[in-house]
């Protein structure tokens, strides 16, 4: 089965086209094989491209454990790089559907026409604490939880996955050992995705994510348009302008409307290779 690595900011894809649905052999043995980083093609996730129901693609998120997750707005933007130019379908916006809804992508160009940039509108933020969801009574920010005998103090935001900003800057070693417990918390019914966050000047931070199914990443985009969200419910960033996120694999730009009716997400989308998957990996010939 051809394929397309793509990567968004560092966090790194394998995208294939299967228009019919998800093939029989690609179950999370699979998944796992093919983003080994050294057996296989290398990735924080297979994306699918499948026919929509309530847009014209679907876009599946597959992550490198071999879960599946409802939604990846580093995964979206290569996709819809995928479907405008390999695809070649020219729809301004592009809407592509996913586990947490349809998303419109905007494809930003230079007047040459070449890919500067890939825009998505991830839609409100789900705030409401049982449907993020976080255990226990009360609401999502300033919830309580430990993890390896420290204390954490963080605000829980749903991107149609979950997500907890810690606004604690960590280094990706202490980000990996933390993150991994604080993720499978039971505090999380449905695990979730650990942001840390430092402020390094207004409008501006730097983040470093814990994604469920894959560890820490060099970028998150529903991590990145999570903590804007809690860096605007808290006071540390205003709404209504750009909010710069630096990420170990580089920069996404968010902006929150006042009214958190929309979460919009800039940032790169790069293809990098294509190949064939072989039989070692798939588990069936060419």
């Amino acid at each position: 089965m051809n394929f397309q690595k793509y990567h968004g900011t560092g966090n790194d894809f394998v995208v294939m086209e299967a228009l019919e649905g998800r093939p029989a052999w690609l179950d999370s043995k699979a998944v796992q094989r093919i983003c080994d980083r050294h057996f296989g093609v290398g990735a924080d996730g297979v994306l699918l491209v499948e026919r929509g129901k309530a847009a014209p693609f679907f876009m599946r998120v597959l992550n490198a454990d071999g879960s599946e997750a409802e939604m990846c707005g580093n995964g979206i933007r290569c996709v819809a790089r995928h479907i405008r130019e390999v695809m070649a379908v020219p729809d301004e916006p592009l809407r592509i559907e996913t586990l947490a809804g349809v998303k419109s992508c905007h494809i930003r160009t230079s007047p040459s026409g070449q890919v500067l940039a890939v825009a998505v509108s991830l839609g409100p933020p789900i705030l409401e604490r049982w449907r993020i969801p976080i255990a226990g009574p009360g609401d999502n920010m300033d919830v309580s939880v430990s993890a390896l005998g420290r204390h954490f103090v963080g605000h829980g935001v749903s991107m149609g996955n979950p997500h907890f900003v810690i606004f604690e800057g960590l280094t990706n070693d202490e980000a990996w050992r933390y993150g991994a417990m604080l993720s499978t918390s039971p505090m999380f019914p449905m695990q979730a995705n650990i942001s840390f966050a430092e402020q390094v000047g207004p409008q501006h931070f730097r983040l470093v994510v814990y994604e469920r199914g894959c560890g820490v990443t060099l970028a998150c985009g529903t991590g990145a348009g999570a903590t804007a969200v809690a860096a605007v419910l808290t006071g540390r960033a205003a709404p209504d302008e750009p909010i710069t996120m630096d990420l170990p694999g580089g920069t996404l730009i968010l902006t929150i409307p006042k009214d958190l009716s929309d979460v919009m997400l800039e940032g790169p989308a790069e293809r990098v290779f294509m190949g064939t998957l072989c039989e070692a990996l798939t588990g069936r010939s060419p």
